[in-house]
């Protein structure tokens, strides 16, 4: 960790006002609005904290972040945040704390930029987590989560709000290694004013990011301050972004998704920011487009389970309300692109003012930091119709849209992000595919992450994997399945969740759409693969809407089996029901489909009903 005071020369005392603009290449001052459009060149070797900084002494009045509650909107100004991340840092600094872990459990609100930014300001490496609710029980999922993150991060501080901190006394004395429990929205320590200025690296780490695919043992992904600043980069330049983008949504800020695309990115440029709780989007999807057609947003994004929700919820009369043609970019990642749901939320939104074209599907992770390929975001998004059955072989061959059942409908995520390298790379020879075979996507570049905390052996297998031949850098190896078209990034699925099946490859994604489509009461579905007596059988477990009737509980069986048969040759074993959101799901809203094999190996889904019906042999594709 690098040592304190290196700021100092870069940014002199509050009221130093012009003295830090930029200059324009004839020597003239830059303002601060027009300086915004030259930011990805100027601020490629800054970090967060001289970013804030600057912000802080250059638009010191202007809204850094607006958070809409029940109870109404927060708003922070550069300045005023600036102030509460150096009240957080002082205190931090007076226990000793640069290069130690704080867990940092806040609920959805705008306490939690004091405590993330408080940390970056000391040299502490912050650990976003989502606090447990009030009765603590062990057996609780968010409880083993936080005691999981604890035990591997062992963190030295929890700092959370007032209010949480209190309702978190039955758990404060058994998290290991905590030595101080701090509360960013009150001061109990040294002032702002006691802040020791500090300049982190771009190797020093800022945060761990701990990834949700398993509940069980959660990753910490080690990110650095460089790997942040060269993530929001390629951001901007794949968003297009400009001093007049508007940012703002409902992820949650825990999460790779939110927090490096919602609430750094504009931090990195400089323009408001407007947040809101991922609670109140669940309870009711019209409150995010409402957000967007108040505020006149122009970027906003979330998972592909989001659009079908919105198209689902929101009622015609709320739509009336709604202007959406400010909405220029409307990301969409995390999961499974799906071109219904493109033509879906378009036709649903349309009279609202949104345009198709804004559709901006993406694909990342939170081991490249956040953003891995986008497209150009004037372009409309890449349509694919491929061979459902050569894709199964690894192939990728086109075919003719409706023509047949053996058709599957693919999205294009855009092009490898600048400054990053991606390859499809057949992993068990570590040689790069040709264009249209299927396999691994490997990443190199500056937002590829350091590995994960405390896993040497998982870190070097996976993030420094060599390819082959004459480009032998080492890479990221995703764990994800795709392939490329004239440069465009096609998913096709996760090689751990593949369901192979007399020797073919069939992607869980597929069989979700096709069972999901079978009855109109299914809702999310998720397909996994169980050994029944030496044989590789196929499970769907499929939510239903409030509305289902029990009676139709044979037919819906027989027409999931009957469509998964005639579409997949599949003979489904099983159609487990579960009421509505009760599949497990990671922070994104994306369907864990490991936690629900071992949910359902274990007996503790918790069903309405199991449907097994009569068993059919399977039609041979």
């Amino acid at each position: 960790m690098s040592t304190p005071g290196a700021v100092q020369s870069l940014f002199p005392l509050e009221g130093a006002g012009e003295s830090l603009l930029p200059s324009s290449p004839g020597g003239n001052l830059v303002s601060p609005a027009r300086s915004l459009q030259v930011v990805p060149s100027l601020y490629s070797d800054l970090d967060l904290v001289s970013l804030l900084r600057m912000r802080s002494q250059m638009q010191p009045h202007q809204l850094a972040y607006s958070y809409e509650t029940d109870h109404g909107e927060v708003r922070l100004t550069y300045a005023e945040l600036d102030r509460q991340a150096r009240i957080v840092a002082a205190q931090l600094q007076a226990a000793n704390g640069a290069g130690a872990r704080a867990l940092l459990l806040y609920h959805p609100g705008p306490d939690f930029l004091a405590g993330f930014f408080g940390c970056l300001y000391a040299g502490v490496i912050a650990v976003p987590a989502y606090p447990p609710r009030a009765p603590f029980r062990p057996e609780d999922r968010n409880v083993r989560r936080i005691f999981s993150i604890a035990q591997d991060a062992s963190p030295r501080f929890v700092i959370t709000t007032d209010s949480v901190r209190t309702k978190l006394r039955d758990i404060s004395n058994i998290l290991p290694g905590v030595e101080h429990w701090l509360a960013s929205d009150i001061q109990e320590g040294p002032g702002a004013e006691a802040w020791l200025p500090f300049c982190p690296q771009q190797d020093d780490l800022a945060f761990l990011q701990y990834t949700s695919g398993s509940t069980g043992a959660p990753k910490g992904v080690m990110v650095s301050h460089g790997n942040i600043i060269a993530n929001e980069r390629m951001i901007s330049i794949g968003f297009g972004m400009t001093e007049k983008s508007l940012i703002g949504g409902w992820l949650p800020v825990f999460h790779d998704m939110g927090l490096i695309g919602h609430v750094l990115q504009p931090m990195y440029l400089g323009v408001p920011c407007f947040l809101m709780s991922p609670m109140s989007f669940m309870k009711r999807p019209f409150r995010w487009l409402d957000l967007i057609s108040r505020n006149r947003l122009t970027v906003s994004g979330a998972p592909d389970f989001a659009y079908r929700f919105c198209v689902e919820a929101v009622s015609e009369e709320e739509k009336k309300r709604l202007d959406l043609s400010s909405w220029e970019l409307a990301f969409n990642g995390a999961e499974p692109v799906r071109s219904e749901t493109l033509e879906n939320f378009s036709a649903a939104f349309a009279s609202c003012g949104f345009r198709r074209s804004a559709f901006y599907p993406t694909y990342g992770c939170a081991e490249a930091t956040l953003f891995v390929a986008g497209g150009l975001k004037e372009a409309p998004p890449v349509k694919l119709v491929v061979q459902r059955s050569e894709l199964e072989r690894g192939r990728a061959v086109e075919a003719a849209e409706g023509g047949t059942q053996d058709v599957r409908v693919l999205i294009g995520c855009g092009k490898s992000a600048a400054g990053q390298k991606l390859s499809i790379v057949h992993p068990d020879t570590r040689v790069q595919a040709a264009e249209g075979e299927v396999g691994e996507i490997w990443v190199s570049g500056p937002n590829v992450t350091g590995g994960y905390w405390n896993r040497t052996e998982e870190s070097e297998e996976r993030f420094r994997a060599p390819l082959a031949g004459a480009e032998s850098r080492l890479c990221y190896r995703t764990g994800d399945l795709g392939f490329l078209r004239d440069g465009e990034l096609f998913i096709t699925g996760r090689a751990s969740d593949l369901i192979i099946i007399r020797g073919l490859n069939h992607y869980p994604e597929d069989i979700e759409l096709t069972v999901g489509a079978a009855h109109e009461h299914f809702l999310m579905s998720c397909a996994v693969s169980i050994d029944v007596d030496g044989e590789e059988r196929v499970v769907v477990v499929q939510e239903v809407s409030r509305e289902f009737p029990d009676e139709q509980t044979d037919q819906a069986g027989a027409a999931a089996r009957r469509a998964l048969s005639e579409f997949h040759g599949l003979d489904m074993h099983s159609l487990i029901l579960l009421p509505r959101g009760r599949l497990p799901r990671t922070s994104s809203g994306k369907v864990q489909r490991r936690v629900c094999r071992e949910m359902l190996l274990k007996g503790t889904l918790e069903p309405i009903v199991v449907w097994t019906g009569p068993q059919q042999p399977p039609t041979l594709s």
